[in-house]
């Protein structure tokens, strides 16, 4: 069965792991070391659809009763698509807000509540302006208040919501420094609405939204614990890997300031909703065999290749030198007993794990065999056309430059598609140096110098009256996408790539000029399906890191999902098969590997090479994320560290390693 399968993907509904049906109103599987109740869905959009049927329940459960509904609501990338939802409810569904009172968590302060980051302009561009809710009951912390004001401001918003009858229903996030609202660590269980310093961290998270973290603001007012733990009902979500740490010390730690996450164990009726990813680090993630009672657990060969090679890095051991007693010490009789003997099971294993690691990975060719090969079957289709996927015009080179260049060197035809410009991770003095060098080249030469000096002075003042954040002009979005295009082409040159196998897509959704961007449309998946028709490839790469803090990654893996789906009828598509790589956040874990690339030191060397040719993200990118570390410094010591992983449990020692899973045909958004 291929990737492309139809009828699989159809028939891929979303399901939660370990939750029944999925609803929040049943009962999760109750796990003595959570200590709150939680669910953990496959997918971030089974989350958000589920979490936005349980508040339009509540509303119309109230509707019926002729109550009001009073939710509470929070801002940022986690809740966004359940707001999508409920305005698809309310078009599509006839879900009425018209009883729905609103209390926001937080607001930065000072913040102008027309300005880009405000939350009340995120609240009306995400939810307000597109239901039936009456302006006047949605409440957000007010930004511009007076600082002599902010303390009686702060004590009138907790008796609006008590004046409401309280809140039925709290949205809320988790931030990494395992913040409820904008309550950082030392926020007590019973703080209340309140003006707060801002975390580093958080401050760091926040960057991108402000272009650059000096322009973040140092202060907001939030709700405070207390005000949230009176609300009748608390959801708690969290997405990817890149929370699953914070979100193990909130829901398993022990209660502590340090976590104002971690008080909801003390509230009667809370719920953490959360992806695998978040979850990864739960017990029920990370070792879920030791939650199962004796001889009940289910052990799939994912799950056994995952428990041998947390064994092995526990004890310190190859996995071949794996004793039985180190299954009996560490919670694993019940698979000795299922699956046999300890050698056994470390063979299959190794094995396995063995049988992903390839130089080939577009196959390999009949009748290829050269000293010292693996015996691997030749394939029967080489060389290959591949379509490779990159959602920012460095994500290819960052994520799988190497495995590019192997691609290539092999002989395959090898296209990149860049689903975005990228116009808007370029700082303001890199598109004036462009224009100004546009301005010089034209006066030296002759053309048309007049026009290009004008164009300079209209740019230059654009810039130097541009607020931090503030949308660039149409000219300075287009300079700072054609300096992204020109490093890419560069890049793609110094792999091999051909010019015209470099497909700039700039996707729709993309193109605000903002760092929120539009809801994915038909014209980003028609795109991509036209490309797909043309390229027709055997094998495409995509970029399954979901942990991109800012959320793009997720958004072009729904369009590469959509897009081929809508071509999955073709012929040639029957025979495509679909491998997703990670980005510069994390790698895949060894067991969920389904083809693991060496590299060699000149590879490794080479890629670096690509990664610099984009020059306008060297020594420091505009928009980094929580990792300090260059991309280049990121590409190299995750491919590094998987090759020791690999090592360590007895592969052989390879100078780097990027890793592939295999899409199983379930639905990606």
């Amino acid at each position: 069965m291929t990737a492309l399968d139809p009828a699989r993907a159809a028939a891929a509904a979303p399901r939660p792991a370990h939750v029944g049906a999925g609803r929040l109103t049943d009962e999760p599987v109750h796990y003595a070391c959570e200590k709150i109740p939680t669910f953990v869905f496959e997918r971030a959009a089974d989350v958000s659809r589920t979490v936005a049927r349980e508040i339009a329940d509540l509303i119309r459960a109230k509707q019926a009763a002729g109550e009001a509904c009073v939710l509470g609501l929070a801002t940022g990338s986690t809740p966004t698509h359940v707001y999508g939802e409920l305005v698809r409810m309310h078009r599509e569904e006839g879900l009425s807000f018209a009883n729905v009172t609103t209390f926001n968590l937080d607001e930065y302060w000072p913040m102008d509540p027309q300005a880009l980051q405000s939350y009340r302009r995120f609240m009306n561009e995400h939810l307000f302006d597109h239901i039936d809710i009456d302006p006047a009951r949605t409440h957000v912390p007010d930004g511009t208040i007076a600082g002599e004001e902010v303390r009686a401001y702060c004590e009138a918003y907790e008796k609006a919501i008590q004046d409401a009858g309280g809140i039925d229903l709290q949205l809320l996030g988790l931030g990494r420094t395992g913040h409820i609202g904008f309550n950082e660590p030392g926020s007590g269980m019973d703080s209340r609405t309140r003006l707060i310093h801002l975390d580093r961290v958080t401050r760091k998270d926040a960057a991108s939204d402000f272009f650059g973290e000096e322009n973040v603001p140092t202060r907001a007012i939030t709700m405070g614990v207390g005000t949230i733990l009176d609300a009748r009902r608390i959801v708690m979500m969290a997405f990817g890997e890149g929370k699953s740490a914070v979100a193990a010390k909130a829901i398993e730690g022990e209660i502590t300031e340090t976590i104002a996450a971690s008080f909801l164990q003390e509230h009667p009726n809370a719920a953490a909703v959360l992806d695998e990813g978040a979850a990864a680090n739960l017990t029920r993630g990370a070792t879920p065999w030791a939650l199962a009672p004796a001889g009940t657990f289910e052990w799939s060969d994912r799950l056994v290749r995952k428990a041998v090679i947390w064994l092995a890095n526990e004890v310190g051991k190859p996995i071949l030198k794996l004793h039985p007693e180190d299954y009996n010490e560490h919670g694993l009789q019940d698979l000795l007993a299922e699956r046999g003997s300890a050698y056994d099971i470390n063979l299959e294993v190794f094995r396995a794990v063995q049988r992903s690691i390839t130089g080939w990975p577009g196959g390999k060719p009949a009748g290829r065999k050269r000293s010292g090969d693996i015996d691997r079957p030749s394939d029967e289709v080489f060389p290959k056309r591949v379509l490779i996927f990159s959602p920012h015009p460095d994500d290819d080179v960052i994520s799988m430059g190497g495995t590019l260049l192997r691609l290539v060197d092999q002989g395959h035809e090898v296209h990149v598609a860049y689903q975005t410009s990228g116009n808007i991770a370029v700082f303001d003095s890199e598109a004036l140096r462009f224009a100004d060098f546009v301005t010089h080249f034209n006066t030296m030469f002759g053309f048309g110098a007049a026009e290009a000096k004008a164009m300079e002075s209209r740019i230059a003042d654009a810039l130097r009256r541009k607020a931090p954040g503030e949308v660039d002009i149409p000219e300075v979005q287009q300079i700072k996408g054609l300096i992204r295009r020109i490093e890419t082409t560069d890049a793609g040159r110094s792999c091999g790539l051909a010019d015209e196998n470099l497909h700039f897509l700039d996707l729709p959704f993309y193109e605000t000029g903002r760092v929120t961007k539009k809801p994915l449309g038909e014209e980003d998946i028609r795109i991509v399906a036209e490309l797909l028709r043309e390229v027709k490839p055997h094998q495409v790469y995509a970029a399954g890191d979901l942990s991109d803090p800012h959320g793009t990654h997720r958004t072009c893996l729904a369009a590469v999902y959509r897009g081929m789906l809508a071509v999955a009828e073709d012929d040639w598509a029957r025979q495509c098969t679909l491998w997703l790589y990670r980005g510069a956040w994390q790698e895949w874990a060894i067991e969920q590997f389904d083809m693991a690339v060496p590299l060699s030191p000149e590879e490794l060397r080479r890629k670096i090479t690509a990664i610099f040719k984009h020059q306008s993200q060297k020594d420091k990118a505009l928009f980094p994320g929580p990792d300090e570390r260059e991309f280049w410094q990121r590409a190299e010591q995750r491919n590094r560290g998987t090759a020791k992983a690999l090592d360590r449990l007895g592969f052989a020692e390879y100078e780097a390693v990027e890793a592939f899973v295999e899409w199983d045909g379930r639905p990606l958004d």
